[in-house]
């Protein structure tokens, strides 16, 4: 492979990862115009709406385009979406080759980007850091060809798997450091999840410290009985309160007064709950493509039950709780044999002072 592939395929892919957090739901791509060893043109995609990356690079590189070589972190766009094909100005340019980092996985692109620039004479070059590239877009790729959300799980735990002690006193168990960096996490997702126990419990803000975009933030309420008060209702980002459908005629006052305050998501019942599968699907019609769950032990356990995560991250402090009241970070039904426990793929270990994080993929038997 040659070597300039690789290097300016690393430049297109730093790019394209200053926008993390913005995109959504598009992809996050990086672009770069090089001619003659020479970066003459440079772009990441910012915003969903706004010029793609291929444009703002082609833009920059101006009429020196001609004859050059156009890198590429994901297949430019053949179809009208927000904006127009990418392919249509790549062929005006004058562009003499694209190294693309991955093939789009998008079902109205995938591969007709590409193949039209090769009808065009215009040679192609795929699959350059590809594993890579994947992992930047994770999201993007599940929401994009299953329509649902990307799912990520969050717990700060003790070491014997508690996120709260008997009497429900759960501030704090992991670290400062541990939660400074959860804080900033919060800004990649489009939205934040808890269960209403949690609401009940910790009444929480989930507000996302020094961001700059705040992520909705998601209630699993199937009896809404979540306070009028409570503190998520502050701050600017919006509030999704998911529950189960009412007869008519069954509306409680409780319900009425939400609805001026929040989004009702109403969702199928499944054993007297939200159907959390129907739940997803609702939430990527509404264009959230990633969520963060942080609690409570019931929501994260049922999430699992049903094979909906996609990701984890455990921060583990090194504190013993213990009590078999105690409430646990991974609830649930669980399973019955150990040979049915779920595993992590590609698994990640970083440490915050005491506390350790441990992060991975979710690989179900």
């Amino acid at each position: 492979m040659d070597k300039n592939y690789l290097y300016y395929m690393n430049l297109a892919m730093r790019l394209a990862s200053k926008a993390r957090g913005f995109t959504s739901p598009n992809p996050m791509v990086g672009a770069l115009v090089v001619k003659n060893g020479k970066v003459i043109g440079k772009g990441y995609h910012q915003k969903a709406g706004q010029a793609h990356a291929e444009i703002i690079a082609l833009d920059e590189a101006g009429s020196q385009a001609k004859g050059a070589t156009l890198y590429v972190t994901l297949e430019p766009c053949a179809h009208y979406g927000r904006t127009p094909p990418c392919v249509d100005r790549i062929i005006h340019s004058g562009i003499r080759q694209v190294v693309v980092g991955m093939v789009d996985p998008n079902p109205l692109n995938n591969g007709k980007g590409i193949q039209i620039l090769r009808n065009h004479n215009i040679k192609v070059v795929v699959g350059i850091l590809e594993e890579k590239l994947r992992l930047l877009n994770e999201v993007f790729i599940k929401y994009i060809t299953k329509r649902m959300p990307f799912v990520t799980i969050k717990v700060g735990q003790s070491l014997d798997g508690k996120i709260s002690t008997r009497t429900g006193d759960s501030r704090w168990i992991t670290s400062e450091s541990a939660r400074s960096y959860s804080h900033r996490i919060r800004q990649y997702y489009d939205a934040i999840m808890v269960g209403v126990n949690t609401i009940l419990r910790d009444d929480p803000k989930l507000d996302a410290w020094f961001a700059k975009r705040q992520p909705q933030k998601i209630v699993v309420d199937t009896t809404l009985s979540t306070p009028r008060q409570a503190k998520i209702f502050s701050g600017n980002s919006g509030v999704i309160i998911a529950t189960v459908k009412t007869k008519p005629g069954q509306e409680t006052e409780n319900r009425i007064l939400l609805a001026k305050q929040a989004t009702l998501l109403e969702c199928r019942e499944k054993f007297g709950q939200v159907d959390l599968k129907d739940m997803l699907k609702k939430l990527a019609q509404k264009e959230i493509a990633s969520i963060l769950v942080e609690g409570g032990g019931t929501l994260i356990g049922s999430l699992f039950d049903e094979r909906l995560v996609d990701k984890v991250m455990f921060f583990i402090s090194p504190k013993i709780i213990g009590g078999k009241e105690a409430i646990s970070s991974v609830m649930g039904k669980g399973i019955a044999r150990l040979d049915k426990a779920i595993t992590l793929n590609n698994v990640r270990l970083r440490r915050f002072r005491e506390d350790f994080l441990i992060e991975g993929y979710p690989n179900y038997v």
